[in-house]
């Protein structure tokens, strides 16, 4: 505690403290709309719309809608919102980012509140997710409670987009929550009150936007506020992450494929030197004139450009610095990129300035025309357009100093709702990494057997099959959750916490899983 906390007091006590006369208001509403209908509830949400057009502030009718959506939750989803989830609602509201602990119910139940007040402007609410699947998933469980209040709600995913529909069956889904969403166009999803989708899908539709020769390709409609969940995640680690849309430009592919069966042949330390955490691999002059040999040339600078240099090094970084089944799969005759944060594949994405093809000539592919940057833009460029920002995470604390100093957000822990009885464990170090594969079984199998679900975390899809192989040799049930087999994702997930079940993901199950 330092010496300022010790003599003012914790200011994030203070601030939840200040919220106490709200929380108390909203359960006194709450008591009334308890004896309400279903249409009254929604009569009384369209009184909302008309309120705030003739001037009133949605911080004026706060307590009523929190209120409102909370009968509707205990209505649709079987349990109303905890009053610690209402100061987290709050707290988004105002525009800052709200810490709650893992299983606190950040992304449905926080999230709602927030997200049906601020659509009565009118003016679209978009929450923004790590993945596709739980987008849809999001909007789907959730979709209910908004659609009771009179608030339609759209979801972009990847190629699709779908507008919540009760009166819908989508046969497209085996799981039963997401049959009611039903296809539309994108323009459609945008226009929802509440729309949700990944960072990466709003992102590159706005490029798409800014590209678009008429006015009714565009398909947003603006940036009025913006919900992220795992804020630290897309706003801090992503944050300078670029997103790209390039077209086709010369063909290359043959230089590609000779490069890529050269390059073996040099050494590292000697004809090219490796930066890691940079990601870069460089030719040094021995490896220059070693190149020069294999190509019967005398030099390359002047006979080829400096673009032939640019090809080999990206080469030499195919085949040094990316790993197939860590940064790439091959699948279906194409390389598909796996994304470093959330472990799943990234259909349609591509390396940009030719290292896509060298991955492709390395892997025996079909190598593809080079592209050029048509328009880009960072998340953290992103992000800061909307007129109001806010997030969700289980870990922001840590970092609420840059999002001060980036993003002008405040970073507020809120209370679990009960004492939190998990044991965080030192973490164990091992000798060997087969000396930890051995521990780690042996604590499994020991695990299984008195009936505890195990939930076992890799770094890779090559780490997660070598894993699954270990497992299965020690006559180890389990089920096994990469980008790989992302399509079974709901079924593994819905599996893995019953009694002895072992489940073996990525960091796939780092975000949205608990």
């Amino acid at each position: 505690m330092s010496i300022l906390t010790k003599i003012f007091g914790d200011p994030n006590a203070k601030y939840i403290k200040k919220l106490e006369p709200l929380i108390a208001e909203i359960r006194k509403l709450g008591a009334r709309c308890e004896k309400m209908k279903d249409g009254e509830i929604r009569e009384l949400a369209a009184g909302w719309k008309e309120k705030v057009k003739k001037g009133k502030t949605l911080d004026e009718i706060l307590p009523e809608v929190f209120a409102a959506t909370r009968e509707a939750a205990k209505r649709k989803m079987g349990s109303g919102h905890f009053d610690v989830q209402m100061i987290g609602a709050e707290v988004l509201h105002q525009g800052k980012i709200a810490e709650m602990k893992t299983g606190e119910g950040k992304t449905s139940y926080a999230v709602s509140p927030a997200a049906a007040l601020n659509a009565i402007s009118g003016k679209g609410v978009h929450i923004v997710t790590v993945n596709d699947y739980l987008s849809r998933r999001d909007a789907a469980w959730i979709g209910a409670v908004y659609n009771a209040l009179g608030l339609s709600v759209g979801i972009i995913v990847h190629e699709q987009a779908y507008l919540y529909d009760e009166e819908f069956s989508n046969e497209e889904f085996q799981d039963a929550r997401l049959k009611k969403l039903k296809p539309c166009a994108r323009q459609e999803a945008y226009a929802a009150d509440i729309t949700y989708g990944t960072n990466n899908e709003f992102g590159f539709d706005y490029l798409r936007d800014n590209m678009a020769r008429e006015k009714s390709e565009k398909v947003q409609r603006g940036w009025n506020f913006a919900v992220i969940d795992e804020v630290d995640s897309i706003l801090i680690d992503e944050a300078r992450t670029p997103l790209i849309i390039s077209a086709p430009a010369e063909e290359a592919g043959e230089k590609y494929q000779k490069f890529a069966r050269l390059i073996p042949t040099l050494k590292e330390g000697g004809d090219y030197n490796i930066d890691e955490k940079m990601r870069a691999a460089t030719l040094t002059d021995e490896g220059i004139k070693k190149m020069e040999e294999l190509l019967g040339i005398k030099n390359i600078y002047t006979e080829k450009g400096v673009s032939e240099v640019h090809h080999i090094e990206q080469a030499l970084k195919a085949h040094t610095l990316f790993q197939r089944d860590k940064d790439y799969v091959v699948k279906d005759g194409e390389i598909i990129i796996v994304d470093e944060f959330t472990g799943r594949l990234m259909y349609g994405r591509r390396y940009s300035e030719g290292l896509h093809q060298a991955i492709e000539a390395k892997e025996g592919v079909r190598v593809k025309q080079e592209s050029v940057t048509m328009a880009t833009i960072t998340f953290q460029n992103y992000f800061r357009m909307y007129k109001k920002l806010a997030g969700m995470t289980g870990t922001a604390a840590t970092e609420a100093e840059e999002f001060s100093k980036i993003y002008n957000l405040d970073v507020m822990v809120i209370p679990t709702n009960k004492p939190l009885i998990r044991i965080d464990q030192p973490d164990l170090i091992y000798k060997s990494e087969q000396a930890k594969f051995t521990a780690v079984i042996k604590d499994i199998k020991a695990k299984q057997e008195k009936g505890q679900p195990v939930l076992v975390g890799t770094i890779s899809i090559e780490k997660n099959e070598l894993f699954s192989h270990l497992l299965n040799q020690e006559g180890v049930e389990h089920n096994i959750l990469n980008a790989k087999n992302h399509l079974k994702e709901a079924a593994i997930i819905a599996e893995a916490g019953k009694k002895g079940k072992v489940t073996l993901a990525t960091n796939m199950a780092g975000r949205g899983v608990d």
